[in-house]
């Protein structure tokens, strides 16, 4: 398009001519595209009357620049009023549904809330309930019923985060503190229901452990209770093998080792043979073939005698096993830490 000389004239011409050849235009990039040969920074015919400025003469400066101005007002107006009144104009911030769409972030669960809720799905499909108490306990529910004297290393001040105030009972006042374990409220359940009882506890637990690769001082943990007539410990090693079948791999196996436990008796430490050499040995078993998993053991009469069970009739097993344990043996992660840090870089690895 030739670009006629700066006048009054050719203004009137050229606003024209701009507002036919908008008028003709069918989609809103024909419309740029007449706009920018009027108004773009370069090429454009008030940018070439912008050029003239400084090679015309001084005498022919100030009416070049005036023409100029006015072409460029003109064309900014009548622009604008197309803008506005366009019919496929789109408003401010609004979405081209024509582009590709965008998938949003979504956030997930927590593996270790991915662990427990497994474990719990796992242990109600054999028919436990799964029942919560709370964290702050007093020593009789979480220590005394469970058989644990007053010299036992478990009740001592390195062990126990024990708090300032005491609960005051019609007895006595029995001091409180951070439960060391979920059992305590195997103890509230037991007082408040008859057997056949079936329960797992999923819950937090405290102790005076250092944060380092496979302790913390707060950690999760779950444990089980069955009581009833005729519980034996066969149907324990049944229970938790069919657990450790569901939970890391069909072909797991399981072995007890004898241990102790002041609440449970006999006691032991429940391994889980290593899915990964299948009990050959490697680096992930210590080539022993077996990971160790938990402890459990048959509840001791004196913890039936706390509740006021009679312990000739009944029996029962338990068993606890620490959620996060669980959740690094099925992940094969190697520092407990990196669940506790909200690193994303760490926790978007498990999108469930």
């Amino acid at each position: 398009m030739s670009t006629p000389q700066p006048s009054p004239e050719s203004v009137a011409a050229l606003v024209a001519q701009f507002e036919t050849e908008l008028a003709q235009a069918r989609t809103a990039r024909d419309a740029q595209s007449v706009r920018d040969r009027y108004l773009g920074r370069k090429n454009s015919v008030v940018a070439s009357w912008m050029q003239l400025v400084a090679s015309a003469p001084v005498d022919e400066k100030k009416n070049i620049g005036r023409y100029a101005n006015e072409l460029k007002q003109a064309v900014e107006a009548r622009w604008t009023r197309y803008s506005e009144s366009a019919p496929d104009a789109a408003p401010a911030g609004a979405v081209d549904v024509t582009l590709p769409g965008r998938v949003p972030a979504l956030g997930h669960r927590h593996p270790l809330t991915v662990v427990r809720d497994r474990l719990e799905e796992i242990f109600v499909r054999m028919g436990f309930t799964v029942v919560e108490g709370p964290e702050a306990e007093d020593e009789w529910h979480c220590f005394d019923a469970l058989n644990m004297p007053a010299d036992h290393p478990a009740r001592d001040m390195q062990d126990t985060l024990y708090l300032a105030t005491p609960i005051t009972y019609s007895d006595n006042d029995r001091r409180t503190l951070l439960r060391t374990h979920t059992s305590s409220m195997q103890i509230r359940h037991l007082q408040a229901h008859q057997p056949p009882i079936r329960i797992v506890v999923p819950g937090r637990v405290y102790r005076r452990d250092d944060l380092d690769l496979t302790h913390s001082p707060a950690f999760g943990q779950i444990e089980g209770l069955a009581v009833g007539e005729g519980v034996s410990l066969a149907d324990l090693k049944g229970t938790l093998l069919a657990f450790a079948q569901q939970m890391f791999s069909p072909t797991s196996r399981i072995r007890f080792r004898p241990s102790f436990f002041p609440y449970t008796e006999p006691s032991a430490e429940i391994d889980l043979s290593c899915w990964q050499c299948d009990g050959a040995g490697c680096a992930m078993c210590k080539k022993t073939g077996w990971i160790e998993l938990g402890g459990c053991g048959m509840v001791h009469p004196a913890v039936f005698e706390a509740v006021g069970y009679d312990a000739e009739r009944y029996t029962g097993f338990a068993w606890g096993i620490g959620i996060e344990r669980v959740a690094i043996l099925r992940y094969q992660v190697e520092d407990i830490r990196l669940f506790y840090e909200n690193d994303l870089r760490f926790l978007e690895q498990f999108p469930y």
